[in-house]
């Protein structure tokens, strides 16, 4: 293969192949050569394979790579043929989820093997070259995701409560997949046979590690994955940021760039709320506006980027504040134990629902906390409604009437003028599909044959009563602060339940507990907006760097 040749597989498309694909100058590699080391392969040597962890990235020297994407079926895409010059890598090197796709040396390789902490090094090192390799990787990863020829193989029926929550909590994490039903399927319907499956098992993840899960909640589906879930127990962080919303991941780009060793932990996916918004067009910067995933996704690049470690899904139940050495342990659900030198509480909120019977048994059955493409497509062609009257709320109905027949906007106030920006109270008017109904509430859920939301019933103060065949409903009325599992450490909370902070003794963002801090949603008095939480996130590193001096100080 020629020192600038790549033999693309037949059927792959790259819109942007020079930049997923960039073939990097001998002066170039030369640089990259103190990140790494020089290694040798025979030809079929196993560089690295889907759903393992990859030693790092890989400079081709000599010879070729075929790279391909295996999904947990064991079906086989071929991607590409790397040969000199260029480097193999996305997203999951950089720190320690496993690999998306299998790597192989078609013939005898010499490659420069960059572990993820080297690599890591060189981005921040290397600032322009270090932007050529970050933009490939995001590429890399987004073509990954569209492909869907990788990663795990969802088998049960489109809208199936549990195969959706799977499809969301894959999707907001950014990991490939997709999805086949074993009525239509035969191959899903042979392995249904071949291990003495029913319905009753589904859904099942047919994972790349080969694992066949039944049913599979958010963290045994992870593990499958080789997403990584567990802190090291013997390890002392500077920083534990519990929460991956906007706030946490910006407290976690801050204090990482500035070298603290920093952990990020959320139970269920980075981005929080605003990483479920259809699309901020009030964001600085972004003056077309940006999904929340792609905001949010980017700050998490951030992060590992400059070091911080990720660990998702991962649930904090109780923060001891009481040792004697001053460190901080968080305990996890799977009985784990997280250490820190501080602790930042970015845990936003735990989205409120309706005051009704039965209101459970239609969560993720026709009731969501969010519009994004999956549920969109659910609900193609038919009415919707939307509850709630701030931003979110309108982010929603706008996204989702491009989708649905018509969308209903119900608020128990007189309208949106209070609550909601301009910008989305003009769409919402200019729009034809869109009904604001004023004084109204939802009544009753009522379910279908198959259990899921199928008829909606509301009162309306000015008009009365009506009802629908309503199948999906989306909720945007306000969220409580997820602060419970500071109950037992001291950490003072208003009567709402949010942290407060700032008092006579203690820095702005800092709790009622020492080296306690608290940013975003979660913090009583903070402004509930995208931007406020980014900047809380920037702002409490400050706050840390002093802590930690003085600690120091008072230690010496």
């Amino acid at each position: 293969m020629g020192e600038d040749s790549v033999t693309i597989a037949p059927g792959a498309g790259f819109t942007r192949f020079d930049q997923t694909f960039p073939i990097l100058t001998s002066g170039e590699i030369e640089r990259m050569k103190r990140f790494g080391e020089v290694r040798e392969f025979p030809a079929g040597a196993v560089l690295f394979r889907s759903g393992q962890r990859a030693p790092g990235m890989f400079v081709v020297l000599t010879g070729c790579v075929a790279i391909s994407q295996r999904d947990g079926l064991g079906h086989r895409t071929p991607i590409v043929e790397q040969g000199p010059g260029q480097f193999l890598a996305e997203v999951s090197q950089l720190g320690a989820s496993a690999a998306l796709v299998d790597a192989v040396a078609e013939t005898a390789l010499t490659a420069l093997v960059i572990e993820p902490a080297g690599l890591r090094s060189l981005l921040v090192a290397e600032a322009e070259l270090g932007e050529r390799i970050t933009r490939a990787l995001i590429l890399r990863r987004v073509a990954l995701i569209e492909a869907a020829a990788s990663g795990a193989v969802l088998i049960g029926h489109a809208g199936q409560k549990d195969v959706v929550r799977l499809q969301g909590f894959l999707t907001r994490n950014g990991q490939p997949h997709h999805l086949i039903d074993p009525r239509d399927d035969a191959e899903a319907a042979e392995l249904m046979a071949r291990l003495n499956l029913t319905e009753a098992d589904l859904p099942l993840a047919a994972c790349p590690n080969g694992d066949i899960l039944r049913r599979p909640g958010d963290q045994e589906i992870a593990e499958a994955l080789g997403m990584n879930t567990r802190a090291d127990p013997s390890r002392i962080y500077d920083v534990a940021i519990v929460g991956a919303g906007p706030a946490g991941l910006a407290t976690a780009v801050y204090a990482a760039s500035e070298g603290l060793s920093v952990a990020v932990v959320d139970r269920r996916a980075y981005g929080g709320q605003a990483g479920a918004s259809a699309r901020i067009e009030n964001y600085f910067g972004f003056p077309t506006g940006i999904t929340g995933q792609a905001l949010t996704s980017r700050g998490m690049l951030q992060a590992q980027k400059f070091g911080a470690e990720l660990l998702i899904p991962a649930c904090v139940v109780d923060l001891d504040c009481a040792r004697d050495d001053g460190l901080r342990t968080l305990a996890m659900e799977d009985g784990g134990t997280l250490t820190a030198r501080t602790v930042v509480v970015a845990s936003g909120a735990a989205y409120r629902r309706l005051d009704l019977e039965n209101f459970s048994d239609f969560e993720g059955r026709g009731v969501w906390y969010w519009a994004s493409p999956l549920e969109a497509e659910l609900c193609a062609g038919q009415e919707v409604v939307v509850v709630g009257g701030g931003n979110s709320a309108g982010q929603a109905a706008v996204y989702l009437s491009g989708h649905a027949s018509k969308v209903r906007i119900m608020v128990r106030g007189p309208g949106l003028k209070e609550t909601m920006s301009r910008y989305l109270i003009d769409r919402i008017t200019s729009t034809a599909n869109i009904e604001l109904m004023p004084f109204t509430q939802i009544t009753a859920l009522h379910a279908g044959e198959d259990g899921a939301l199928a008829r909606v019933a509301w009162d309306c103060r000015e008009h009365g009563p009506g009802e629908g065949d309503i199948a999906n409903v989306f909720l945007f009325v306000g969220a409580d602060p997820a602060t419970h599992w500071l109950a037992g450490c001291g950490v003072s909370r208003d009567p709402a339940g949010f942290v407060t902070t700032g008092g006579a003794d203690c820095a702005h963002l800092e709790s009622s507990v020492i080296g306690v801090f608290a940013v975003g949603d979660a913090r009583s008095g903070s402004v509930k907006r995208v931007g406020g939480a980014i900047g809380e996130g920037a702002q409490v590193v400050a706050a840390i760097h002093q802590y930690l001096a003085a600690r120091e100080g008072v230690a010496a």
